[in-house]
């Protein structure tokens, strides 16, 4: 019962309160919420808006490529020289080399040999010095005016003094002789022009082998003093002279003799302009830059009666 009093009484207090605020106000209350509507059509595109500000770096990304190789710049400046390096590492041994040539002996056996005989006769002179010097250089002084005179006549005392010292003196400095000629080896490395200029300033020239005698002669001189080759007063021309290409140091023309050997006489070196005489007699063209030992010739005095001056005869 008390229940149902309290309920009428709160039913009665909130009808009152509905009727007043109908009275008191026109605003309409809104109704409960309806059910969900269905999704209507998509609009018309927006008008573009403006640039917003940038945004923040992105990730980097991978890398691309490797691209084409550019063309070759220019050389630039030479770099300082560096450090000396460290010493590398020895290097494997070579391969074995071929087993060499057995040495041809005999020749350099027949030089030594005549070294020896060279140094007697060099000893044997050195006694002759002490014991005689005077004789010794009178005699030089005798040869040298035989050498160089041209005024000397056979049959005189002058004359005959100068004849016998130049026998004696082809034995002390080792001379040869024909007829008309003395000739000298002189063991002095020379190149051709200045072979031709010590020969000059000894009083003489530079041999000139014209016969076969001649050249016999000069060939066992160079043989017998155990040499192989010397210089001889012969030389290539650049034009011939009365059909010949060689001329002799005297500028005559190589006529009538030569002893050329069969290499030369087959190929003939016109790249070497000089002359050498080989200790077997024959001739080869050589290097005028070469240097070897020579052979000076030297006129013998004039005779009376009609004799030729030297160098006149071809049998020199």
């Amino acid at each position: 019962m008390p229940r149902l009093l309290v309920l009428c009484v709160f039913v009665a207090i909130f009808s009152y309160v509905s009727v007043s605020i109908e009275v008191c106000t026109s605003a309409l209350i809104p109704g409960a919420k309806g059910d969900q509507g269905e999704i209507g059509d998509d609009g018309d595109q927006g008008k573009l808006g403006k640039n917003g500000p940038p945004g923040l770096p992105g990730v980097p990304g991978e890398p691309g490529l490797k691209g084409e190789l550019g063309h070759t710049g220019k050389i630039g400046p030479t770099g300082d020289r560096g450090d000396k390096g460290d010493k590398g590492l020895d290097g494997p041994a070579g391969l074995k080399g071929k087993p060499g040539t057995m040495c041809d002996c005999g020749r350099y056996r027949k030089v030594v040999g005549q070294l020896d005989i060279s140094v007697g006769k060099l000893g044997n002179a050195v006694k002759f010095v002490k014991n005689g010097k005077s004789l010794f250089f009178n005699l030089l002084l005798d040869t040298r005016r035989c050498l160089t005179s041209d005024h000397l006549i056979e049959g005189t005392e002058t004359g005959g003094l100068c004849e016998r010292a130049c026998i004696k003196s082809g034995v002390v400095l080792g001379l040869r002789e024909t007829e008309e000629r003395y000739y000298l080896l002189v063991k002095e490395p020379k190149r051709f022009r200045e072979a031709l200029m010590n020969c000059k300033l000894r009083g003489g020239t530079l041999a000139m082998p014209k016969s076969t005698n001649t050249n016999r002669l000069m060939a066992d001189y160079v043989s017998q003093a155990g040499l192989t080759r010397v210089y001889i007063g012969v030389q290539t021309q650049t034009k011939d002279v009365d059909g010949s290409s060689h001329v002799y140091a005297d500028s005559t023309p190589l006529q009538g003799f030569a002893s050329w050997s069969q290499e030369e006489e087959l190929q003939p070196n016109t790249n070497s302009s000089c002359v050498e005489l080989l200790s077997t007699g024959t001739w080869a063209h050589v290097e005028c830059e070469a240097t070897m030992f020579f052979i000076c010739e030297f006129p013998k005095s004039r005779r009376r009666g009609g004799g030729r001056e030297p160098g006149a005869s071809a049998s020199s």
